[in-house]
């Protein structure tokens, strides 16, 4: 599948295999872009502001509103893109197309609600007779950089905002999961004047930073690991940025919770896409007076998933991304085992898939917990009170979403109230999204917010106008 630079398909000297996570067959092929593959497409979307800028606020929304209706019409071929490339069971990458949908009507929704607000000049020293009030205009050329484990979605949640406000875009998808990015680039660029979207594909070590250090590129938008997150930062200078980050998201169980609901949503939390996912339950945090029964049922539930071909729709539990990264999750759960953990089921790797795993008797220090386990693993950190629940779950850098189980309205809103995190789900597990909500972490999970009407927010500028009537 060719990159699009310009509104044209671009081709590079190189080319990179995308295989399937399942079995290793060749799904398609990708160019490796160049330094002058990523100036062109930076130099076309500069190009491309004039042309967006003309372009009226209900056009543009109607062009969005046509992109949405594409993308429901392709639905099954997305998905299948999307399970190909990424290996993520078929009915989760339905539903992932269902959201990114959603996703494009909403940015075409705020596209016309960019709104901005009068200001009473005559409040102030030397304001009287002048009218005042401002505007809200586009940054210019956005950059969005894509991971692997929501490759449409995530997308559109950065393109579709970006392109509602009236700038230009490059899209730099994941090398491992590319194809439905590129997909909804060409569709986007059948709407769009020449330019105004752009998609290439390549090494972040060599593509990104040609767009992190070029003088036309306005923001960055970016999800994906702490590390690189840390060096967009770093590195990008005066330019805008969002960061969506890694997450160690905690699962707290009060004794008071209804076990069996706490115990699904566990097993959606952990399990979704293999736990590739960086609002995964992480840590699951459970009051000691219960913690023996939601372990066993865990344990049972757990027992009763289905792992396999990830196109078969009865599968629950697909591959990893890679081996390398099977490799490292079979390793940390080795690693809390010699450190003392309990075992209850799972553990074991065949190529890139691992067994769904439950740990026991998980304390603070050991590994599993202290970094984002990016794999379908369980630990269970038992908890005395409310007090020490608060202080497990802070106990990281991540912030970034958690979820609490109690039928104490006070409990719940203490437990809100305290526990650092973007967003805290009551009697839900973190591994949870609408996509028109603010959507992001604190401290190492990150900066800014996406949902479609809080990261436009951040891809506007405000402009004062005023006018003397004196």
């Amino acid at each position: 599948m060719e990159m699009i630079i310009d509104g044209e398909g671009a081709s590079g000297e190189k080319i990179f295999t995308v295989r399937n996570p399942f079995n290793g067959d060749e799904v398609d092929r990708v160019p490796l872009a160049g330094r002058s593959d990523v100036e062109r497409a930076i130099r076309a979307a500069h190009r491309a502001r004039d042309a967006m800028a003309d372009l009226s606020a209900r056009k543009i929304s109607e062009k969005l509103y046509d992109v949405a209706d594409e993308l429901k019409t392709e639905l099954d071929e997305f998905a299948r893109l999307i399970t190909l490339e990424s290996g993520k069971p078929i009915r989760f990458s339905r539903d992932e197309v269902k959201r990114s949908v959603e996703t494009a009507r909403l940015s075409a929704e705020e596209a016309g609600r960019l709104y901005g607000e009068s200001i009473p000049m005559d409040a102030g020293i030397g304001g009287k007779g002048l009218t005042g009030f401002t505007v809200r205009i586009p940054l210019g050329v956005v950059a969005a950089i894509t991971p692997f484990n929501y490759p449409l979605n995530l997308a559109i949640h950065k393109v579709g905002p970006a392109l509602a406000a009236g700038n230009t875009t490059i899209l730099k998808p994941s090398l491992e999961a590319p194809l439905s990015a590129l997909k909804l680039a060409w569709i986007l660029s059948e709407h769009f004047p020449a330019g105004a979207v752009n998609a290439v594909t390549g090494r972040g070590s060599e593509v990104g930073d040609v767009i992190i250090d070029s003088p036309l590129v306005d923001k960055i938008t970016f999800t994906g690991s702490v590390e690189v997150g840390r060096y967009i930062s770093a590195r990008a200078s005066m330019k805008k940025i969002t960061l969506e980050l890694g997450g160690n998201d905690p699962l707290i169980v009060m004794d008071d919770a209804d076990i069996d609901s706490a115990v699904e949503a566990a097993v959606r939390g952990s399990y979704l896409y293999s736990g590739q996912v960086c609002i995964a339950v992480k840590r699951m945090i459970v009051h000691e007076d219960v913690a023996d029964e939601f372990a066993d049922k865990l344990v049972n539930r757990t027992g009763s998933l289905r792992a396999g071909d990830p196109m078969d729709v009865r599968t629950d539990v697909g591959p990893l991304i890679n081996e390398d990264a099977a490799i490292e999750v079979e390793r940390v759960i080795g690693a809390a085992v010699e450190d003392g953990a309990e075992l209850l089921c799972g553990g074991s790797r065949r190529g890139n898939f691992v067994e769904p795993t439950v740990l026991d008797h998980v304390v603070p220090g050991m590994e599993v917990i202290e970094r984002e386990t990016f794999g379908p693993v369980s630990p269970i950190i038992r908890f005395t009170d409310a007090d020490e629940a608060i202080r497990i779950a802070n106990g990281t850098c991540y912030a970034l979403q958690a979820g609490v189980f109690t039928e104490n309205i006070r409990t719940a809103l203490r437990m809100a109230r305290e526990i650092e995190a973007g967003t805290v789900l009551v009697n839900k597990q973190s591994t949870f999204r609408v996509d028109h909500m603010p959507f992001g972490g604190f401290r190492c999970s990150g900066m800014g917010r996406e949902g479609v009407k809080y990261a436009i927010r951040d891809m506007t500028r405000t402009k004062m106008i005023v006018l003397n009537e004196n």
